[in-house]
């Protein structure tokens, strides 16, 4: 995998923005296969196409591109928040590949399964002045630090390509904690970032019970938190992510 950015042949694109967004776009052409049946390339959708870039032609995945100069951070800029909240409430949600580059260099591409995607993960912006351009337009962040850690999977990690059976493997692990609901994705995700918070990797029923508070804000219907989290913890062990040691006790299982 070449992992320096290509340049451009025209000099049409005027804003940075464009010229990284054709060049990044250009380059996962080139070099970017399909993670989730490992297909040696990705089909780049025609520019119009709405909230995907890419196409796998062997398996039907699609996934998004987005791009970040040097560091990721905790957010990513999205596009209109409310076409953004509908789409990752949908089936046709796109995967979503984060690009970080220096120069004409790719340090890092991650890519998140779409069922990694939940509303919390969305946050809005203030609408634009009525003086700009694009008066009133409202805008979103996508909080990449809100999702779990089992839904980042690396492909390139500090200017080098990581093993892509592993990158498969990774994947098709993650997909198993595929859920269509989005009521219970979202208690499904949320346990999955208190247990990414706690710093050991042996950890109580207890441990997650501290963020009773937090989950409860977020689902106020739910009147048996504790009972809840001990449910998505024995989802959690099923699907392989975590290993019940017995006596309200639990290791995660890293990859």
């Amino acid at each position: 995998m070449n992992l320096t950015l290509p340049e451009l042949e025209s000099s049409r694109y005027r804003s940075p923005s464009q010229i990284i967004r054709v060049i990044s776009e250009l380059w996962m052409t080139n070099e970017m296969y399909c993670p989730s049946c490992g297909n040696a390339s990705l089909y780049h959708l025609p520019n119009n196409s709405k909230v995907a870039d890419f196409k796998c032609e062997s398996c039907g995945e699609i996934y998004e591109l987005k791009s970040k100069r040097d560091s990721i951070g905790n957010k990513i800029l999205d596009g209109a928040y409310y076409a953004a909240l509908s789409r990752i409430t949908s089936s046709t949600n796109p995967n979503l590949f984060v690009m970080r580059y220096n120069e004409n260099l790719v340090e890092g591409l991650t890519v998140v399964p779409k069922y990694f995607f939940t509303p919390d993960v969305l946050k809005i912006r203030p609408p634009l002045a009525q003086t700009a351009r694009r008066a009133g337009y409202v805008g979103s962040w996508i909080m990449y630090s809100e999702i779990p850690v089992a839904g980042k999977i690396p492909v390139i990690e500090a200017h080098r390509e990581c093993d892509k059976e592993s990158v498969l493997r990774n994947y098709a692990e993650a997909v198993k904690l595929k859920v269509e609901n989005i009521n219970l994705r979202g208690w499904l995700m949320d346990i999955l970032k208190c247990t990414d918070k706690i710093d050991n990797d042996i950890f109580s029923l207890d441990d997650v019970c501290v963020f009773t508070e937090e989950l409860r804000e977020k689902h106020p219907d739910n009147h048996n938190i504790r009972a809840k989290i001990r449910q998505q913890l024995q989802y959690l062990r099923d699907k392989g992510f975590i290993e019940f040691l017995g006596g309200g006790r639990y290791r995660k299982i890293r990859r």
